[in-house]
């Protein structure tokens, strides 16, 4: 993997940091199918970091080896999120994408994604999928209020809201599915690995 760069932190962690998510996202992958033994294993944008491991030396040998190759589109569990597309930034994504908002709704729906990593807030996961060409910017102000379950984008990623908060993704619709539940052994509903198909539902 010459394309990495290898930083050992502390005595039990290691960071590895690729050129981009694609990349982080075949290494956890990599990870995962090796078993690899650690406290936890992190993925986000452009790096993944390995706490916990017991045998740090063994672990920085062995990535040398490692694939970058992506990952099969049908290594992970697949979650549907059923979507109403009634947000406030359709039509705008619409223009920039050049498309009809019917075309938006058909383009988003017919694309599984698969949670890069996450981040921001428990349970916000960051789903990759859509072409880089349909990138979109975030809003130059964020809005004070998102409400939960709303499903956004920005740049290439989607993401749905676990909760209520401030946020400047651009807004499709919304959800019911609850993305965030700490009573449950596992709270967050997406995670890194799983596949995501959105599904649209009667507005």
């Amino acid at each position: 993997m010459s394309r990495v760069r290898i930083i050992r932190v502390g005595l039990e962690a290691v960071l590895v940091e690729v050129t981009d998510t694609a990349e982080a996202t075949a290494l956890y992958a990599e990870a995962r199918r090796r078993a690899v033994e650690a406290v936890d294993i992190v993925p986000a944008a452009q790096t993944v970091l390995f706490s916990g491991v017991p045998d740090v030396d063994a672990l920085v040998a062995s990535l040398a080896g490692w694939s970058l190759d992506a990952p099969s589109s049908e290594d992970g569990p697949v979650v549907e999120v059923p979507t109403r597309y009634d947000g406030p930034d359709l039509e705008a994504v619409a223009r920039l994408w050049e498309m009809t908002t019917a075309e938006v709704v058909r383009t988003h729906t017919g694309t599984e994604m698969v949670v890069a990593f996450c981040g921001f807030a428990p349970g916000f996961a960051y789903c990759t999928g859509l072409p880089e060409r349909l990138s979109v910017p975030r809003l130059d102000t964020p809005r004070t209020r998102v409400p939960v379950g709303a499903v956004g984008l920005a740049g290439s990623f989607t993401g749905v809201y676990p909760t209520a908060s401030p946020g400047g993704w651009q807004l499709l619709g919304r959800t019911d599915l609850t993305l965030w539940d700490p009573s449950r052994p596992e709270p967050a509903t997406l995670s890194p690995g799983t596949r995501v198909r959105f599904v649209e539902v009667g507005r």
